[in-house]
């Protein structure tokens, strides 16, 4: 662990709802709520006004319609995001060159390492700057976390919401955790939390007083004893700036189950040629093609199949696709489908492909079969 709270956390506040009330002042200071709008749509964000009438995240959207009936209610516009967020990474990249992102609105940051921070004094000057920054920047807010530990961090900066600022000084961490609930660690989700819970452990005090052969004996080795040294405030992970996309996917989720079999195909092929374009996108080919199929009893499918070498092609991603949905039982309707590429790499085995492409669409499922071998 290290000696100063040189790690921090920034986690935008109420991201996609705060950008759309940025953009439209006519927003700005009402509850707005962005995500799917269907009869099955799930909210992705809502502002603090939202929020007041008990609507959040991952609510089902007709419920949050029950809870605040004249919020405004929009769909992600992703393109906006992405742009304040490169405005966002830019300022952290500045900090350090060890940053490392979560997702379009959060990431951590090593100052140490940019030579940044190296106290607490630093520290809290580098993150007060940061969140001025970002908000003569993007006009948005941003709460920040400074610990010295990426888990430490990341509660700091869950406390300073919305839009504050939170430094946990090295030596205070087990103070601070200890009456807190088991469900603010890492890893520890509703079944597990559940679990513990039956077990009599409902405090990170009480996990560590339990000690860790009590934690392998419910959780098993690796998840017991990571969970024991969290709950002693230990975390040794440390900043990586290069994470790599490891998948690129889409799916949708469909205001009426599907059950002609033609139309599931054509939902299958369309959603085949938004994930080409996201893969070529990013700059990534990729060698394992995966359709995923809800049904109408929720149970869900996930089918595979590799090919030998990489591809960006959609003709191929379309005829793996396509493939694997022969080979699932979509009686009685489907809800939701997704198709994605996995195995990514940077370049494209473009002879074998490109090749069959030019001899005709017939020899080219002939060819793209002949190079797959199936896997479930």
């Amino acid at each position: 662990m290290r000696t100063a709270p040189t790690i921090l956390h920034l986690d935008m506040d109420a991201f996609f709802a705060a950008a759309e009330q940025a953009a439209k002042p006519s927003l700005r200071g009402k509850a707005v709520v962005v995500g799917g709008l269907g009869p099955r749509g799930v909210v992705s964000t809502a502002s603090y006004e939202a929020r007041r009438f008990g609507v959040h995240s991952a609510m089902p959207m007709a419920q949050a319609r029950r809870l605040a009936p004249n919020a405004a209610y929009l769909v992600p516009r992703f393109t906006v995001y992405r742009a304040i967020s490169e405005q966002v990474m830019e300022l952290l990249g500045r900090l350090s060159p060890l940053v490392e992102p979560l997702s379009l609105d959060e990431a951590f940051v090593d100052l140490e390492a940019g030579g940044s921070a190296d106290d607490s004094a630093s520290a809290r000057a580098a993150g007060e700057q940061l969140r001025r920054d970002i908000r003569a920047v993007t006009g948005l807010t941003g709460s920040v976390g400074l610990a010295a530990s990426k888990m430490l961090a990341k509660i700091g900066s869950e406390q300073a919401k919305p839009d504050g600022l939170v430094l946990i000084e090295p030596g205070t961490e087990r103070g601070l955790l200890g009456p807190m609930s088991v469900r603010i660690l890492p890893g520890v989700g509703p079944a597990t939390g559940d679990h513990l819970r039956r077990a009599g452990m409902t405090t990170v005090a009480e996990l560590a007083e339990a000690g860790e052969d009590e934690l392998v004996r419910l959780l098993g080795k690796a998840h017991g004893s990571s969970l024991y040294r969290m709950a002693l405030a230990h975390d040794e992970r440390p900043v990586v700036s290069d994470r790599e996309a490891k998948s690129v996917s889409v799916e949708d989720t469909f205001d009426v189950d599907l059950h002609d079999r033609v139309r599931v195909r054509t939902e299958v092929d369309r959603l085949a040629d938004r994930c080409v374009e996201r893969l070529r996108a990013s700059g990534h080919s990729g060698r394992t093609v995966v359709l995923k199929v809800r049904r109408y009893d929720f149970s869900t499918l996930t089918r595979s199949e590799t090919l030998r070498g990489p591809t960006d092609d959609v003709g191929v991603v379309r005829e793996a696709a396509g493939r694997l949905l022969e080979s699932v039982d979509t009686t009685g309707g489907v809800r939701l489908l997704g198709v994605g590429v996995t195995g990514l790499a940077d370049y494209t085995q473009e002879d074998l492909f490109a090749q069959a492409a030019a001899e005709g669409p017939k020899a080219a499922a002939a060819k793209a079969a002949e190079s797959a071998e199936p896997a479930e």
